[in-house]
């Protein structure tokens, strides 16, 4: 099940949903590799979303329109979210590369996927965990205490709140509540106290047109690493087949040029993504005010800020994934918690970005 959320807003507890069904969609005439697709001269690279068209796919969408996969020898196939998810997808042969975080990558292979992950774009956390910031009884997340977690009951989600709240000297013990079509409309309605957004997206959102929130990050109180590394991923075993390597490296090239282009242009790149994305009906208005946050707080680079980074830190990535080991959330396909924490080496790579 995935969960529509308004005006094309993604929230975290949606994007849990989605990782904790499995693997529930079978590939239908699909190849696994990219050189088998398009004309016979030019090979076709399927890329499937994580969610509806935004901010974070932006690059592709440039180098789209801007010809830079035309430039670089290939053909790049949007698709839009499957129902089962990108991971699910890709696994199965249905895309040959999708957007996702580098956590769900872990979770899926414990259970026995075969996916690596081969280009970071998001470089510092972008997940909050908020109040209305109507609720002045939520001061610190040691008031999340006692209270109403919207979610769907991830293991992930649970170890942060309860993480940040020792830390701030709470009691860690919450309540949940299961998430409405909007997470928003959950915590007006009074059905939840607080929940999960992204910052580049539904924290825009709310300061453009409300509620106003409250919100907190999960490494300001006591979650080590970067739990937010979030890009693209492959099946390892598509990688040795024909001339995917090759074709993912050329691909990865011009995407990369089409998020520098976006950094370097904002409204540009805005503009272009309203276009290109027509069928998602993109609010002008929050997609420039996403990319205004993204440049000013370089949310995509450690280094020149008008170029992503597009590599993974393997220090920050590793220290999460022991956090989260420690809190028994990996567990293998017949649900037994895995005896070590699943490691940066085995499930990425900066092999394919220069």
């Amino acid at each position: 099940m995935r969960i529509e959320i308004k005006k094309g807003m993604r929230s975290i507890v949606a994007a849990a949903a989605a990782t904790a069904l499995g693997f529930t969609m079978a590939a239908c005439g699909s190849s696994n590799d990219a050189s088998d697709n398009g004309s016979a001269s030019t090979p076709t690279i399927s890329f499937m979303l994580d969610w509806t068209p935004n901010t974070n796919h932006i690059g592709l969408y440039v180098a789209e329109k801007l010809g830079y996969y035309k430039d670089a020898g290939i053909n790049v196939k949007i698709l839009p979210t499957a129902q089962a998810g990108a991971e699910t997808s890709v696994e199965n042969g249905v895309a040959n590369v999708g957007f996702g975080g580098l956590t769900n990558i872990a979770s899926y292979n414990a259970q026995g996927a075969d996916l690596e992950a081969v280009f970071d774009l998001v470089q510092k956390p972008i997940a909050r965990w908020c109040s209305l910031a109507s609720r002045t009884d939520i001061k610190t997340p040691k008031d999340f205490s006692g209270k109403t977690f919207v979610s769907f009951g991830s293991a992930e989600q649970d170890a942060n709140i309860l993480q940040m709240i020792k830390t701030a000297g709470g009691n860690p013990e919450i309540k949940r509540a299961t998430a409405g079509t909007n997470t928003f409309n959950t915590l007006t309605s009074g059905k939840g106290d607080f929940g999960g957004f992204y910052a580049t997206w539904e924290g825009v959102e709310s300061e453009l047109n409300g509620p106003a929130l409250n919100c907190f990050v999960a490494s300001d109180w006591g979650v080590p690493g970067n739990p937010d590394q979030i890009g693209f991923h492959v099946k390892k075993s598509w990688l040795n087949e024909g001339s995917n390597k090759e074709n993912l490296k050329k691909f990865i090239a011009a995407t990369k040029k089409g998020y520098d282009y976006a950094l370097a242009n904002p409204d540009k790149a805005s503009d272009i993504l309203v276009e290109q994305a027509k069928e998602a009906k993109l609010d002008e208005k929050l997609v420039k005010a996403s990319m205004k946050m993204i440049t000013e707080q370089n949310i995509w680079s450690t280094k020149d800020p008008k170029k992503v980074d597009g590599t993974f830190n393997e220090q920050d990535g590793q220290e999460y994934l022991d956090f989260l080991q420690e809190n028994k959330v990996f567990t293998d396909k017949d649900g037994k918690t895995l005896d070590k924490a699943p490691q940066m080496g085995d499930i990425s790579t900066n092999e394919f970005v220069d």
